[in-house]
């Protein structure tokens, strides 16, 4: 861990008149930059060695979707690697534990728990789908829905409880309304000597709702960016910009002049996470050379569910989890897709004996698909709203 390793080198380093070597790294916006760089060029040198090795193994898309027309529209994809998202965590982990805090703050260690977690149960889940043909007939090919619901809820849970006893004031527990002014207004000068008060009406979430708030962003972000994969470039390019939407919000955070000065949550020691945002920027910038149109490689289960509940932590731990919604807008708009879709054909069938359709397929980024879109214009008109949505989450901050 190199950030450890210059910080117990620190005295002998300034004993010799070498310190200032160094001293950029406890500059929390260079190692940030830094760990996306380094992220970045790890996909890429590993990348091609990855993706050949997956082709050996045989892991390759085969889904089928509900219509004919998604089928012949989607067949390309056939035989595509997937279970890629290894690339990307394994460059966004090896990011983190070399340039941030890893050893002292707590943060970036649930951070760590996350992504491992939820990595191992996509990777998992991809590895029984795509091995399934040289396995034993009737063998289950992948988990059940509801288990991995249950690892998602269960680390969830996990991370929640201890994220809570992690946040040492109250601005990290507080419910961070839209608008809504976290502290009274105070002169700069002042805040800096004594933090400001809560304003009136604040929210301060105790141990059990913020527990079960953490476990449902958690586990609704790792579902919205898996149910989102399923067009070349489409969940990485959406990841990039959240991922930048969330590297701006965890340095607010961990900046109490900036926090203070704006009236949202200071949370001390999340300036980790802008880290291993940047790393997962860096990350997934680096998946897109390989996973843009013609993709080379999918991320798969292995990487949606890990990234997406990345996101949803990152958002819970710096008390920004209402302004996810806002930047994840796409992400939610394809997850709700799906429950609108199955709720009404359920209802409806149950209703008139015959299940009707509200979307001509879901996720919604085949609705748009088959009704003429290509799906180049279907990504980057997706991308281009993301923008248009954490650009307006940013501006909203200034609105309290």
């Amino acid at each position: 861990m190199l950030y450890a390793l210059i910080e117990s080198l620190q005295g002998w380093l300034d004993n010799r008149g070498l310190s200032w070597l160094v001293m950029v790294m406890y500059q929390l916006e260079f190692r940030a930059l830094l760990a996306a760089l380094l992220s970045f060029a790890l996909v890429l040198a590993f990348g091609r060695r990855v993706i050949e090795w997956l082709r050996s193994k045989r892991i390759g898309d085969s889904a089928q979707f509900g219509m004919d027309g998604v089928n012949q529209l989607m067949q390309s994809r056939a035989g595509t690697p997937t279970m890629g998202g290894i690339l990307i965590c394994g460059a966004l982990l090896a990011s983190t534990l070399l340039l941030a805090d890893v050893l002292h703050n707590r943060y970036a260690q649930l951070g760590i728990i996350v992504v491992v977690w939820l990595g191992v149960v996509g990777g998992f889940d991809d590895w029984l789908k795509l091995t399934q043909h040289r396995r034993e007939p009737g063998v289950r090919d992948g988990l059940f829905a509801w288990e991995k619901l249950l690892f998602q809820v269960g680390v969830g849970l996990v991370v929640g409880f201890f994220l809570y006893r992690a946040g040492g004031s109250d601005g990290a527990h507080v419910l961070n309304l839209p608008f809504q002014r976290t502290y009274v207004p105070t002169p700069s000068i002042e805040s800096m000597i004594q933090p400001p008060s809560l304003a009136p009406g604040v929210i301060v979430l105790g141990v059990g709702a913020f527990t079960i708030l953490a476990t449902l962003w958690i586990t609704s972000m790792s579902n919205a960016v898996n149910i989102t994969d399923g067009m070349d470039g489409l969940a990485t390019g959406n990841l990039i910009i959240a991922g930048l939407a969330v590297m701006v919000l965890a340095w607010i955070a961990a900046s109490p002049r900036a926090a203070y000065f704006l009236m949202v949550p200071e949370v001390d020691g999340t300036g980790e996470l802008m880290v291993m945002a940047g790393a997962m920027v860096g990350a997934c910038l680096g998946f897109l050379w390989f996973n843009c149109s013609p993709a080379s490689v999918f991320m798969g289960d292995t990487g949606s569910l890990a990234l997406g509940g990345l996101l949803g932590y990152i958002a819970i731990a710096i008390r920004q989890e209402i302004l996810l919604l806002l930047i994840c807008g796409i992400f939610l708009l394809e997850i709700g897709s799906v429950v609108a879709q199955v709720g009404y054909f359920k209802y409806t069938r149950r209703k008139f004996g015959q299940g009707k359709r509200i979307f001509r397929c879901t996720p919604i980024h085949h609705h748009f698909h088959l009704g003429g879109w290509k799906e180049q214009q279907v990504v980057v008109r997706f991308c281009v709203v993301t923008v248009v949505l954490t650009t307006i989450a940013l501006v909203s901050l200034k609105l309290r």
